[in-house]
């Protein structure tokens, strides 16, 4: 490639501030439609959880005429407020209700926009840590690029990755439909943000929101852990004393005090005006859920085998099958022991926050194609360091998209027509988890991991 070929490619990309108003125009230009479509149309646009959001914030503003109000400890005693736990279906935090009380009386769409600018604030944020963070220690980017034009490549690669997520059709299609994945999404990439930044208390802080927010953030904070400490002892050892000295630093306490504190006060203010229709619903709901639909886990089968009866009535071993523990166990193992051995080895957290969140996600009990979101946001912030050829990447999007194709063809049967294919569908959720586990492995034999120079630094970029 000549230089001045490498100088067209740049020219011919979107600067980032025009990738934004693309993105924007898009954006309000869904939502506009959806509205339209849901008007004409019985099969609706809109998500239905959007419609779950906005009726538990309605019922925050208008409690029922039943008295279903805030129960909660304290909540008597200062005001009185509306149960969004009254609408069925609602497990989130109450702050997600609280956010879309605007839907009442501001816009119905309110929540859709609000969550739209989300997707932009997190094409911001990945524009900004590429910039600052991925880019610049990334070599042989363009060797044939002089200094004076290497600026102006970063910002052209810089957006053309943005844009991966921007222009993302997941991406802008789960938000205008009205799912909350977005503000997450946030919270996550803002956490990340911090923690490259070196900014430590704030990274434990918004962690600890991200935690209350949807739980599985948590495992991100045994990788920050580990990375804090990890240049902090001498010797790579992996004996339990170098173990437990990592994890015991006084930066390391900090962090998890700090995220941990945030995580319980935003909990405890929570239970305080909800009570525990609140621990139930956000949390303790989600340790039991029985989920044999709609759900890519092969676990599925399991709880469908065993959905019918109480424990006292089923025999130890279909007990077992139906145990959160059964997909638990290998699925924090995984996700917790990638972030403790990976951020101790300085591999970066964006790729180590990538691969604890993508198994995770691949061994949860339920999954559906909104948690492929969670890991998909990292992916812009790596490519850069994976050095892999375009025909292996062809073939993991190909694998990565037909495994999931092949189990909606079957899903497609059994939700739309009635079959009884429960145990092909179940057959091909064992598919889709070998096909994605190849994908995962061939990512992370492609990555090429970044050491800082700066052996000060205490959370690896």
């Amino acid at each position: 490639m000549q230089p001045n070929t490498s100088a067209a490619w740049q020219d011919r990309v979107p600067g980032f501030v025009t990738l934004l108003v693309i993105s924007v125009v898009l954006r309000v230009v869904l939502i506009l439609y959806s509205e339209w479509h849901d008007a004409h149309s019985i099969v609706k646009y809109t998500d239905i959880d959007y419609r779950v959001f906005s009726d538990a914030a309605r019922f925050i503003l208008y409690p029922k005429p039943q008295g279903d109000i805030a129960k909660g400890p304290l909540a008597p005693l200062f005001f009185t407020v509306g149960n969004p736990y009254a609408r069925e279906t609602y497990r989130y935090t109450p702050l997600l209700a609280i956010l879309l009380l605007p839907n009442e009386w501001l816009h119905p769409s309110f929540g859709k926009y609000l969550f739209a600018a989300c997707d932009l604030i997190n094409g911001a944020l990945i524009y900004r840590i590429l910039m600052s963070h991925i880019l610049p220690h990334t070599k042989s980017l363009a060797p044939d690029v002089s200094a004076k034009d290497s600026k102006r490549f970063m910002r052209a690669h810089a957006s053309l990755l943005a844009a991966t997520h921007l222009l993302n059709p997941l991406v802008f299609t789960i938000s205008t439909r009205g799912s909350s994945e977005a503000i997450l999404c946030t919270f996550v990439l803002l956490t990340l943000f911090y923690a490259l930044e070196r900014r430590q208390n704030a990274a434990a802080v918004v962690l600890g929101l991200s935690a209350h927010w949807k739980i599985y953030p948590i495992i991100y904070g045994v990788s920050c852990v580990s990375a804090i400490t990890s240049q902090r002892i001498d010797g790579k050892g992996w004996k339990f004393s170098h173990l437990l000295r990592r994890l015991v630093g006084r930066e390391a306490i900090c962090f998890v005090l700090l995220s941990a504190g945030t995580f319980i006060i935003l909990g405890a203010i929570c239970y305080a005006v909800w009570g525990y229709p609140f621990l139930y619903e956000a949390y303790l709901y989600h340790t039991d859920r029985r989920d044999h639909r709609h759900n890519f886990s092969p676990y599925f089968y399991l709880i469908y085998l065993t959905y019918s009866g109480t424990s006292a009535n089923l025999s130890t071993w279909r007990q077992l099958l139906r145990s959160p523990f059964t997909s638990l166990i290998p699925q924090l193992t995984l996700s917790l022991g990638t972030g403790l051995v990976f951020g101790q080895l300085s591999a970066g957290l964006p790729f180590v926050w990538f691969v604890q969140t993508f198994t995770f996600v691949l061994f949860n009990r339920v999954c559906t194609s909104q948690y492929f979101i969670w890991y998909t946001l990292f992916i812009p912030l790596l490519v850069p360091r994976i050095n892999l050829s375009w025909k292996k990447w062809v073939m993991c999007g190909a694998v990565w998209m037909g495994t999931q194709a092949l189990w909606l063809a079957e899903a497609y049967k059994l939700e739309f027509l009635g079959d009884d294919v429960f145990f092909g569908l179940w057959v091909r959720s064992l598919v889709y988890v070998v096909g994605h586990a190849w994908v995962l492995g061939v990512i992370m034999r492609g990555y090429i991991p970044h050491v800082s120079c700066n052996q000060h630094s205490s959370i690896p970029e």
